[in-house]
């Protein structure tokens, strides 16, 4: 199976000690979010995870705790944009911290395990397209070396995220100029030897250079481990996202990021409080298990293809070493 790490919060940056208690373990209880009570309890074992897929804008806290990942694969999303602390309320300063701990970190795992995110991307009166143009190139040039690809999207007014971006004005921008806008960022992506990757949208800019991401990337993935993997679609993800199936084991309403276009959070109010449950050792992320609640392990399994044809005999592992 493939773990996300997380869409729903920032376990890099608050509950990375939890995390790895959970692989110590062995385990993990997730409690879905449509049915409160029940909890699916979730078999961390290296034979049973093929690759962990972390998500995050702020992995400092984990950066000398790196080797605690070493019975594993892995790779980051790495959030970094242009935006101030009126977007981003929470995140460290990006030219004097964020940016060096993406170069450390993908100096520690390698920059192939490394995706740069700028995204969502949000057009004001603020941040519009000329403001975005130069911090994509700036940060673009502080990492070139240190990542091999790009990922941008355009904000989705989830339900949740028209509350966070309330007071925010927003411009809409015409298909012409964001093919004008895609364009630019393409060519400063390549001067920087990035690919670049649009993730989830619905606007074909392919003409511009983009591809369709995902963000739970197959190829990737076999890149990384070496081997060939059998995965379907997420299902449980929109239309437009290309990203196979994964287990997700994060949290909604614990993300202390605080950013305003957040789809994660409904409200700071319920974000303390269930922070204020935060127990590194509980076998459950920022919550209690009650009388109530129902648990049931789910049967998952290894993606791994374990019978290879004559055909694949040719197969090589990333980055120069041979697979067979």
């Amino acid at each position: 199976m493939i773990l996300s790490v997380s869409r729903r919060t920032d376990i890099p940056n608050y509950y990375f000690e939890w995390f790895v208690n959970r692989l110590k373990e062995g385990f993990v209880y997730v409690r879905n979010p449509m049915n409160v009570h029940q909890i699916s309890k979730i078999d961390l074992s290296p034979q049973l995870v093929d690759c962990i897929v972390f998500w995050t804008k702020n992995p400092l806290p984990m950066l000398d705790k790196i080797n605690d990942l070493q019975s594993y694969s892995y790779y980051f999303q790495f959030t970094l944009t242009g935006y101030g602390k009126d977007i981003e309320p929470n995140l460290p300063d990006k030219r004097k911290i964020l940016i060096d701990v993406f170069r450390n970190l993908s100096l520690k795992i390698g920059r192939e395990k490394m995706i740069w995110r700028y995204d969502p991307i949000i057009f004001t009166e603020q941040y519009t397209d000329a403001y975005h143009i130069k911090a994509f190139r700036t940060i673009a040039n502080s990492l070139s070396g240190y990542t091999d690809k790009v990922v941008i999207s355009f904000v989705d007014l989830y339900t949740k995220t028209k509350r966070n971006m309330q007071g925010v004005n927003m411009i809409h921008m015409g298909k012409h100029r964001l093919e004008e806008f895609a364009l630019k960022l393409s060519y400063i992506a390549g001067e920087n030897n990035m690919k670049i990757a649009t993730c989830a949208e619905g606007i074909d800019l392919s003409a511009c250079g983009m591809e369709h991401n995902c963000c739970i990337d197959q190829q990737l993935i076999e890149k990384i481990i070496g081997c060939k993997i059998k995965a379907q679609k997420d299902k449980n993800q929109r239309s437009e996202c290309g990203c196979i199936e994964s287990v997700e084991i994060g949290s909604y309403n614990t993300c202390g990021n605080g950013c305003r276009y957040c789809y994660a959070n409904d409200s700071d109010n319920k974000v303390q409080h269930n922070c204020k449950q935060y127990d590194p050792k509980s076998p459950i992320l920022c919550s209690d298990i009650s009388d109530q609640d129902i648990i049931t392990e789910r049967k998952l399994k290894s993606l791994k293809v374990k019978q290879i044809s004559i055909f694949d005999t040719v197969y090589e592992k990333p980055y120069g070493k041979s697979f067979l």
